[in-house]
C-alpha cells in the first residue's frame, strides 16, 4: 500500500486524539464507527440492487466501493488508536490469510 494511506491513518488518529481524547469511551466510539460505516456500505449495496421499491436504484458499484473503503480506513484508524501499527497488524492478517489458501 502507498505510504500516504498509513500516514493518513496516523494523522486521523492524532486529530481524533486531540479533538476527543484517548480514553476508553473514545476508543469504544472509534471501534463502533466501523459498524456505522459497514451499515453505509450495506445501504449502498441495497441501493445498487434497487431493493427499496420506493427509491429504486440509488447507488453504483463505485458508491459501494467508496463505502467499503471507508470501512477499511476506519479500521486502520481504530487499530492505530489501540496503540498498534496498522501496517504491521494488516501485514500479519494478510500472511495468516495467505497461509490458509490452497497452494
Amino acid at each position: 500500500m502507498d505510504e500516504s494511506i498509513w500516514e493518513a491513518a496516523r494523522a486521523s488518529r492524532s486529530w481524533l486524539d486531540a479533538a476527543n481524547g484517548t480514553g476508553q469511551t473514545e476508543l469504544t466510539c472509534r471501534i463502533l464507527k466501523l459498524t456505522e460505516e459497514a451499515g453505509e456500505a450495506s445501504a449502498a449495496w441495497i441501493g445498487l440492487l434497487g431493493q427499496n421499491p420506493r427509491k429504486g436504484v440509488t447507488h453504483t458499484r463505485e458508491d459501494v466501493a467508496a463505502e467499503l473503503a471507508d470501512v477499511a480506513f476506519t479500521a486502520l484508524v481504530a487499530i492505530e488508536s489501540l496503540g498498534l501499527d496498522a501496517r504491521t497488524v494488516l501485514d500479519a492478517c494478510a500472511a495468516k490469510v495467505r497461509s490458509r489458501l490452497p497452494k
